[in-house]
């Protein structure tokens, strides 16, 4: 199983001058309708075509726009959806900014860095309201607390993604340059099951599961969660262009109230949407129980305990300010985030109508 990785951090700054481009100042019309082909027995409605960027292949990670499109979400609020799979060498943000695609799925970090390089990006609703990040180490290792990693050899995802295990670092009272040998993770978890790394990244609601599916047990292992640290960064989240949505905002409306509507439905019905996610995946790179596991826990990030499924997509301010800051700490960005231009609250607060 493959880690849903962005591309780099360097890729993402590399491609700016080339974005920035292809922005424009003009109002961007929406795109062309097309007609509904429905058995209803009434006149054919127009929809209008929405292209939707996903940051990895189909899963589950996905799974409420999935199911936005098959239980006719999307065809309800007008729009004809097409769902674009993302790729290892798939950047959201050029995808969006440049036209490619209307709106997208891409972490928080990544929607500031890119803001911070100047393309025009906002997010319409925050998916993932909590961090999926937790470190892991094997129980015979004996590492039971934080302090018990230095000078142990740490691995995780480098571009933007490492920011989180530094801050867990720090917050242990641990120097990440000095304290610690942090070492970059792959794809796979084949660093953690060959002991090359004492303490591996997982989130989970994949890499964890892969290493639970391995034959591992849960008592085999000692885990530390990134979120419970108080150092989580805010991940999945919708973004559209700027100019887009002040040209089509009531289909910005629309899109967001039909995702919303999709998650609420994928996290109440849960064994047929993993049916409609396998539906959409083709090449066999995955298997149904691991979708099952994977909704289980995306569920509990989308709809955390004590969130009403009004609450699914909202942004809580307390916890972009958290991932602000530790971008700016760690340099991801240059300059602090202006989160009221960031986050179109609007929209989000428009579509629960």
């Amino acid at each position: 199983m493959y880690k849903m990785l962005k591309p780099g951090l360097l890729v993402l700054v590399l491609l700016v001058v080339t974005m920035l481009s292809a922005c424009s100042t003009k109002s961007e019309p929406a795109a062309e309708p097309v007609a509904a082909s429905g058995g209803s027995g009434e006149a054919d409605q127009p929809l209008t075509k929405v292209k939707i960027q996903l940051k990895w292949v189909p899963q589950a990670q996905f799974a409420g726009i999935y199911a936005a499109k098959e239980k006719g979400f999307f065809a309800d609020e007008g729009i004809d959806a097409e769902i674009i799979p993302g790729g290892p060498d798939i950047v959201i943000e050029q995808q969006v900014v440049n036209g490619a695609a209307d709106v997208g799925i891409t972490g928080v970090d990544s929607l500031l860095v890119s803001r911070d390089n100047g393309l025009p990006l906002v997010s319409l609703a925050q998916i993932s309201q909590k961090s999926s990040y937790r470190l892991i180490a094997k129980k015979s290792l004996g590492i039971t607390d934080p302090a018990q990693m230095k000078g142990k050899k740490v691995s995780t995802w480098f571009g933007s993604q490492q920011f989180q295990v530094l801050a867990f670092m720090e917050k242990n009272g641990l120097d990440p340059k000095k304290d610690i040998e942090l070492v970059k993770q792959g794809f796979t978890m084949d660093q953690f099951f060959n002991d090359q790394v004492d303490v591996a990244t997982a989130t989970i609601y994949n890499e964890y599961h892969v290493v639970l599916e391995s034959g591992t047990k849960e008592s085999d292992l000692d885990v530390f969660n990134i979120e419970d640290a108080g150092v989580g960064m805010l991940e999945d989240t919708l973004i559209a262009k700027k100019d887009w949505v002040d040209s089509n905002r009531e289909l910005a409306v629309k899109v967001t109230r039909a995702i919303l509507k999709g998650w609420n439905y994928a996290i109440d019905q849960q064994d047929e949407t993993v049916d409609i996610v396998m539906s959409n995946v083709t090449d066999g790179s995955t298997t149904r129980e691991h979708q099952v596991t994977m909704l289980e826990e995306i569920a509990k990030l989308i709809r955390p305990e004590g969130f009403t499924e009004q609450q699914v997509g909202s942004f809580v301010d307390e916890s972009f300010t958290r991932t602000a800051d530790i971008a700016l700490n760690y340099g991801l960005i240059k300059k602090a985030a202006n989160l009221d231009e960031a986050l179109e609250k609007s929209i989000y607060e428009e579509a629960l109508k």
